[in-house]
């Protein structure tokens, strides 16, 4: 995204991606208000909406024998008051293509950054593996865009602040049937969580488990695996023997973090490079799209006049980082205080009082819906395009 704007702009940019396609699975594929709306800012949204999505009016959850709705998606004020479910190799490949509509845009597919080129201090390159051997860029900028495993914050000894997670999520696919509930939610028991996301012709399901408690599940068996799940969600039948092998199942270890200076002297980190997110929410693609439009309204100007200073480059941070904070606060409370006493739990449970003012009161479920659809201090396309191939 930053990459498509940058070029948009008139800068001269090159996206180097390690894989050969973005094919990959149980990826974050909720695309909130937030990027929607900026979809519709940058005249994209209606060829946007025309690749296949789920609309997620709102989220419920049951907690014991009762249900409640969590989360109420139309009262937005954004243009789209909706999530999207969409996976993200689409979402990857829509923004790639509108990149190559501009000269500018250079996107190298099988290109992995193992290592910076620095030079007395100053970040000056990157090292990259293709297929036909490595390869060295030089750059007045290099973007940090790789991830939670960063090699680019690793390889620059930037400094990681572990905010800790008390769960990982164990994804699996199981498929839909017409009679299945038509909604995305959750499910929790003592001791368990389960949440089923409607992706229309399967569910994608997530069972979250406590921190490195993986090897745990596995040695009971998948028969007891498939058990669980269809104790928490009967309706799935059996469905759950769709899971034949432990290769259906895919294991997200939770991390959030967040580093401590989001750049050097020609390096800027953006996305999970900068900071983790819990799956909470759904919001990590999100608040990356938002670095990214943040980065690019800060910097293309300066691109017209040469490289960004360190002071400049902080100024992404400076911008981004109440929005960060405050995200991740408000996970790390959900982590703490709700899932980890859920998890580490062997009595029955009720829905807590907070949860029962939802039932009450409706319009209180507009509160979680601002927050995880539009987020705190939503950005906006500031910077304009200059030209097309």
């Amino acid at each position: 995204m930053l990459g498509f704007l940058l070029a948009r702009a008139g800068v001269d940019v090159y996206v180097l991606e390690k894989h050969n396609d973005f094919l990959r699975d149980f990826r974050g594929d909720t695309i909130h208000s937030s990027t929607l709306e900026l979809m519709h800012e940058l005249g994209l949204l209606e060829e946007f909406l025309k690749i296949p999505h789920q609309k997620v009016l709102e989220l419920a959850g049951q907690v014991g024998g009762e249900s409640v709705t969590l989360a109420d998606f139309t009262h937005l004020p954004t243009r789209c008051k909706f999530l999207a479910f969409m996976p993200q190799w689409d979402f990857l490949n829509f923004i790639a293509e509108k990149g190559k509509a501009f000269s500018r845009f250079h996107l190298k597919m099988n290109a992995e950054v193992i290592d910076i080129v620095e030079e007395n201090g100053l970040i000056t390159g990157v090292r990259a593996k293709t297929r036909d051997g490595e390869i060295e860029i030089r750059a007045d900028l290099i973007v940090g865009a790789d991830g939670r495993r960063s090699t680019l914050r690793e390889r620059a000894e930037l400094q990681v602040i572990n905010l800790g997670a008390p769960m990982d999520v164990m994804w699996l696919r199981l498929s839909k049937l017409p009679g299945d509930p038509r909604q995305t939610f959750g499910h929790v028991e003592a001791g368990k969580i389960f949440v089923m996301l409607d992706r229309e012709q399967y569910w994608q399901c997530a069972y979250v488990i406590p921190k490195g408690s993986a090897g745990e599940v596995r040695e009971r068996g998948l028969a007891a695996f498939r058990q669980e799940i269809a104790q928490l969600s009967p309706f799935l039948g059996e469905r759950v023997e769709e899971l034949r092998d432990w290769k259906d199942i895919s294991l997200l270890t939770v991390a959030v973090d967040r580093l401590s200076e989001w750049s050097r002297p020609g390096l800027l980190c953006i996305g999970d490079a900068a900071h983790a997110m819990s799956p909470i929410g759904g919001v990590g693609i999100n608040l990356a799209i938002q670095d990214a439009v943040a980065a690019a309204n800060i910097l293309a100007p300066i691109f017209m006049e040469g490289r960004p200073s360190e002071a400049e480059l902080s100024e992404v941070q400076r911008r981004r980082e109440f929005p960060t904070r405050a995200t991740q606060r408000m996970q790390t409370i959900v982590q703490n205080h709700v899932l980890a006493r859920v998890l580490s739990s062997d009595q029955p449970i009720s829905l807590p009082w907070p949860l029962k003012l939802f039932q009450r009161w409706p319009f209180l479920r507009r509160i979680p819906a601002r927050i995880i659809g539009v987020g705190f201090r939503p950005e906006h396309i500031k910077t304009s395009a200059v030209g097309e191939a």
